[in-house]
């Protein structure tokens, strides 16, 4: 029953996805945007705690809720950590109403062909059993486009598809994130090609499954559309990819059937010396604009 309300929620309600996720390298840059620099801790495992304790505050906030916030993507130390005496995941679907899915790629590749692939997955499938009994809805998993390459982006997407599959084999839903960089010397070309073999992976996916798709705002409004609209996709979401706020979501705000699953663009302004009262008006204020951009489109 849990499973089906999410279901609903994930493929039809308004509103966008927290990204909740920043681990290894990405850690540290999130703890210094939130005012806690490198030098205010020693190793990972207090650098950990104080990542976990920034998104306890978050979630826990009044104004982080399924009313706007409909998901979150967590991190494994954070799906494992507790919030207010509950795992984390339960606390967010329980208390929240917040769809909880979890990251498992475990970072990048060298670049070769302008694409840079996904590491190997080792002890995928345990952490996919332990994640779908701690009421994990569904996964994240990233790799990178630079270069409009075709062989590369086919790469790139052959290899989402196939870790989907293995995914939605655990009953949950994957959420493929082929990020074209907004650097890239080319970002329209490489969605071009991207568009077309997601279009080709999604018209040969086997079995009855559903899936996400999670990219960069591109630079052709509803380049994304008709895959929004594919009959085995669940959701279209954005990442915020580098851009500011504002101008992640004016884009967004272009692209019909597209709702934002931003990180930086939501985690900005938030610091670690705020009042808890501060805190939430700031955090508000952004998911009030995100959710916007997500929902009230041009």
């Amino acid at each position: 029953m849990s499973s089906d309300l999410m279901r609903k929620q994930m493929s039809s309600k308004g509103g966008f996805i927290a990204a909740l996720d920043q681990s290894g390298g990405s850690t540290p840059r999130a703890l210094a945007q939130y005012g806690i620099p490198e030098t205010a801790y020693s190793g990972d495992e207090e650098m950990f705690r104080l990542v976990h304790e920034m998104r306890v505050r978050i979630i826990t906030a009044p104004s982080f809720n399924g009313e706007k916030v409909i998901g979150a993507i967590l991190f494994e130390r954070t799906m494992d950590g507790e919030a207010r005496g509950k795992s984390v995941p339960a606390y967010l679907w329980e208390d929240r109403g917040v769809v909880p899915f979890l990251k498992v790629d475990k970072g990048l590749e060298e670049e070769k062909n302008g694409v840079s692939l996904m590491k190997p997955i080792p002890g995928l499938d345990a952490l996919l059993a332990r994640a779908v009994k701690l009421g994990i809805y569904g996964t994240k998993e990233r790799s990178v486009v630079n270069l409009p390459n075709r062989e590369g982006i086919a790469a790139i997407v052959k290899q989402q598809f196939d870790l989907a599959q293995q995914i939605a084999a655990h009953g949950l839903v994957p959420i493929m994130e082929p990020e074209v960089l907004v650097k890239s010397p080319d970002k329209a070309g490489a969605e071009a090609i991207l568009h077309e073999e997601l279009l080709k992976g999604l018209n040969s996916l086997p079995g009855d499954y559903k899936v996400m798709l999670k990219v960069t705002i591109p630079e052709k409004a509803d380049l994304y559309k008709d895959l929004a609209d594919h009959p085995r996709m669940e959701r279209v979401v954005a990442l915020s990819g580098g851009y500011s706020l504002d101008e992640a979501c004016e884009r967004l705000s272009h692209n019909h059937e597209m709702i934002a699953s931003f990180s930086r663009a939501l985690l900005g302004g938030l610091k670690a010396d705020m009042s808890d009262a501060d805190f939430d008006a700031k955090l508000s204020s952004t998911i009030d604009k995100i959710y916007k951009a997500s929902v009230d489109k041009v």
